[in-house]
């Protein structure tokens, strides 16, 4: 008998075995209450004997220290919970947490599923194989761990013990960037501004600050100040990162939720510390203790405690910081060469989502309330670290979608030395996500800027980069039933069943590949058997099976999932749900949850889920796939940046600008674009993937026997190559009134072979999404930012073909060069540089001018009357030597 079979028998038999260790199943077999039950003792110890046996073959196969492991007998990987064949401990040892994120700050309480501890034992908490935290246990058993201060983001591998020695349960925390997490799980600091300009003229009264009471486990509280700075030789091996306690705000305060204060001068040396965030804690614990169940703020300017100097002259003290600021990064490694580009437009910089995402300082979406950059109305940041210095890059936009940049605006877009969001590896300078970035680019924009009006400082060493060496990416799609749109514009139908590379580079190690599925239609809804057999798994009754098993198949497959990876990176599947319109999102075949974070940084790449239906994947590549969900369909669309320019294969094509070759087959055949449809669907079959390079996960029996053992293409399904249109069919005239335009074709087979007017929409809708992304990466051409004149204006702070700057002159000055400027398609301006010239200088340089030419005038006159005589003399000695040789001759 299989192993996993009497497994089940024994759970349906006993319920309450599940739970219970080797020990306490041979306990319960050995006991009276169980042999009586059976008439026949010898078919008892038969079967006890089974048992028996059974345990000593899976005695031995523990998930202890083995999560994520598969066994010949059993499984300790997270798809055995689907698969139903879990080693009996697994869910004691592979731990299942809540919540599972909070700040990288540290201070969350998280306790642990499905597992039930005894009082008197101690738990300890191990972080990164290093970070050690006290654990509990509560008065019903469940374990609990507290996370502590990281200076990282991400998964983070956990491992509990409970004798301080073997740690041999684990999971994973999920630390995160402090500005991404949600408002509920950190301090709020009420009217922002008054916090980071107290001191400052008009600026005093009493701060507030809120949080929820219930996210700390205590009835008293204290409030503590912490500060953060960053020692050591910059660039070099003793940077580091320091987070230290200063002092206490508030003692054995009630957890109300709720704290008011009047800020005092802090005493020195923590009056110097100027960056900080404020923290609520038990007040059972000491003061400054560390990895203690906690809230935090964000980090802000610590104006409310600086020194009395800077109470009575805040402008003239955050001068004499710029200065210092200044001198300091004038001897810093210079990181502006080797920074990306900004997207020239808005457009382009919301399409890009390869490379930029959203700032979420400055973000339309939330209403645009752009505290750092006054005028703009959309910021995104550079998702990727500069290679050497890990630097950000940093681009707003105002109304117009028009890049704002420095030169005109202290609302400009700015890099960064330290990237906002952080950068592998993390935790040294300047790659702590968020601490960095306030350390070296945001406190010294308080210095030079909004303390005081000295931005010239800062954006001498944070000017805006324009977009003159931006290459937008290239993008491609399948949408539909499905329909391709390659990366040089061909569009092609391909209906295989099967699993099949979209898009492979071998010189960049990048795949991304595409299950598909037949489409089942059931009362006007699609059957979605792409993720789990639930008929082989759950307790689906006999009649349930029959109405599935009755469904309508359509001559027609849809894209169900799709898998990817670049180089050594996390595997990321995105696939559909079983509920309605729904993405399911899995690394390393382990679904994550975006239930509490809508971002997260795993290895090589980041996931960013905003909603059930939309999902996209960034690796640092600057490729970017997006995947999203509507009426029971995927769509999907690859970005690729121009690096890759020659270098894919798949069913996506060849992107060089050279449509005629997008039907290039695995082995190097190239079919005609204008191929018939037969052609095409051999051609796409050839990209078929192997078990050998699959990327995808087979968590289900379905998943198994449909795609794992059967053929990677199903030879035996062949779809409708083409649709007819009948003219009996009362569905054909809705379905021309409403297919019309680009994308019409694709609207009318989706319309017409799924029978839905909702899908041909659908269809159509994605159809020209797609078309308006690429028409907003289409190229721009930008000629650079032009300056005003000298004692003079500019009009204009485009600076994109055919855009045209105006210059004019104060009062007194007179202009000379162009008076206008345009953006020419060569990316050069037209015209002369504009100068402003002041009336008596001009009339200075008129009469200096005159002069000099009367000066050359007479010059020159005198110089021909010298050739004149000259000329004169040579003639008459001329004459006197021929009368002279005459008269000789007489």
């Amino acid at each position: 008998m299989h192993i996993s079979c009497a497994r089940s028998i024994i759970y349906c038999l006993f319920p309450g075995v599940a739970s219970m260790t080797v020990k306490q199943l041979q306990g319960l077999f050995q006991s009276e209450t169980m042999l009586w039950k059976y008439e026949d003792k010898i078919h008892l110890r038969m079967f006890i004997l089974l048992f028996l046996q059974l345990l000593s073959r899976t005695a031995a196969q523990s998930c202890a220290r083995s999560c994520g492991e598969k066994f010949n007998t059993c499984s300790c990987h997270a798809t055995c919970e689907s698969l139903k064949d879990c080693c009996i401990d697994y869910k004691e040892f592979c731990l299942d947490i809540e919540p599972h994120s909070g700040s990288l700050l540290g201070g969350t309480d998280f306790k642990m599923l499905n597992i039930t501890f005894e009082q008197n034992i101690n738990l300890t908490c191990r972080f990164s194989s290093e970070i050690l935290t006290e654990g509990y246990v509560d008065e019903s058993g469940v374990g609990h761990c507290i996370s502590p201060l990281l200076y990282e983001s991400g998964w983070i591998p956990l491992e509990v013990s409970t004798d301080g020695v073997n740690f041999d349960r684990a999971g994973r925390w999920l630390s995160v960037h402090h500005s991404k997490l949600g408002a509920v799980y950190k301090i709020i600091l009420a009217n922002a501004t008054q916090w980071q300009y107290y001191g400052t003229p008009n600026v005093s009264g009493e701060l507030k600050m809120i949080w929820i009471p219930s996210l700390i486990n205590a009835d008293r509280v204290n409030i503590e100040l912490w500060g953060y700075n960053e020692t050591g030789e910059a660039y070099s091996a003793n940077w580091e990162a320091e987070w230290k306690y200063l002092y206490t705000v508030g003692r054995d305060v009630p957890n109300s939720g709720v704290f008011s204060f009047t800020p005092q001068i802090a005493e020195k040396p923590y009056s110097l510390w100027d960056l900080g965030s404020m923290r609520v804690s038990p007040s059972s614990k000491q003061d400054g203790a560390r990895d203690v169940n906690a809230l935090w703020s964000g980090a802000h300017a610590l104006a409310w405690h600086l020194e009395e100097a800077f109470r009575k002259d805040s402008a003239g003290w955050a001068l004499e910081k710029c200065i210092n600021w200044d001198k300091e990064e004038k001897a810093m490694p210079n990181f502006l060469t080797e920074i990306t580009d900004c997207p020239c437009t808005l457009a382009q910089a919301r399409a890009d989502t390869g490379r930029f995402h959203t700032d979420y300082g400055c973000d339309i979406e939330a209403g645009s309330f752009c505290v750092y950059h006054p005028g703009a109305v959309h910021c995104v940041r550079a998702i990727q670290g500069s290679p050497e210095y890990g630097a950000g890059q940093q681009c707003c936009y105002d109304s117009s979608g028009a890049q704002v940049l420095t030169g005109d605006s202290i609302g400009g877009s700015t890099p960064d030395r330290g990237h906002d969001w952080g950068e592998p590896p993390y935790k040294k300078p300047p790659r702590v996500p968020a601490f960095s970035h306030w350390k070296y680019d945001v406190i010294s924009f308080y210095y030079c800027c909004l303390w005081s009006d000295n931005c010239e400082y800062y954006f001498t060493h944070r000017p805006s980069s324009d977009c003159r060496k931006y290459r937008p990416p290239r993008a491609a799609a399948v949408l539909g039933d499905p329909h391709f749109m390659t990366f040089d514009g061909v569009t092609f139908t391909f209906n295989g069943k099967g699993e099949y590379n979209l898009v492979h580079s071998s010189a960049y190690e990048l795949s991304v590949q595409g299950r598909t599925e037949p489409m089942k239609l059931e009362n006007g809804e699609f059957y979605n058997s792409c993720i789990k057999n639930r008929l082989n798994q759950t307790s689906h009754t006999e009649s349930a099976a029959k109405i599935v098993l009755s469904g309508t198949v359509i001559k027609a497959t849809r894209l169900c999932s799709v898998a990817m990876r670049q180089k050594d990176s996390d595997v990321i599947e995105v696939r559909l749900r079983d509920q309605v319109d729904e993405l399911q999102i899995l690394m390393n075949q382990q679904v994550l949850s975006f239930s509490e974070q809508k971002w997260i940084d795993l290895k090589g790449v980041f996931v960013f889920s905003p909603k059930p239906t939309n999902v996209t994947v960034m690796f640092p590549l600057g490729t970017g796939v997006e995947v999203r969900v509507g009426g029971g369909v995927m769509t999907l669309t690859v970005l690729l940046p121009q690096d890759l320019h020659n270098h894919t294969q798949g069913l996506l094509g060849t992107m060089n600008d050279d449509p005629e070759d997008d039907f290039t087959s695995s082995n190097g055949v190239i079919i005609p674009s204008n191929s018939n449809a037969q052609d095409i669907f051999t051609y796409c079959a050839g990209w078929a993937i192997t078990n050998e390079t699959s990327l995808f996960t087979y968590d289900s029996t379905h998943l198994l026997n449909e795609y794992y053992y059967a053929p990677k293409h199903d030879p035996s399904f062949i779809p409708n190559f083409s649709m007819t249109e009948d003219p009996e069919d009362p569905l054909l005239e809705p379905t021309l009134n409403l297919c019309a335009g680009e994308g019409a074709s694709f609207c009318k087979y989706d319309a017409l072979s799924m029978r839905s007017l909702q899908q041909g929409n659908a269809t159509l809708l994605s159809y020209r999404s797609h078309m308006s992304n690429k028409k907003a990466l289409e190229p721009v051409q930008s000629c650079g930012w032009l300056p005003p004149p000298n004692h003079g204006q500019k009009e204009g702070t485009l600076y994109l073909e055919r855009a045209t700057v105006k210059f004019s002159c104060n009062s007194g000055y007179r202009l000379y060069g162009s008076y206008e400027r345009t953006c020419q398609e060569d990316g050069m301006w037209s015209g002369q540089d504009a100068h402003c010239v002041a009336d008596n200088t001009l009339a200075i340089v008129l009469g200096s001018v005159g002069a000099v030419l009367a000066v050359v005038v007479m010059v020159i006159a005198i110089v021909v009357y010298t050739k004149k005589q000259k000329k004169e003399a040579m003639k008459q000695h001329g004459d006197k030597v021929t009368y002279q040789q005459h008269a000789s001759q007489l």
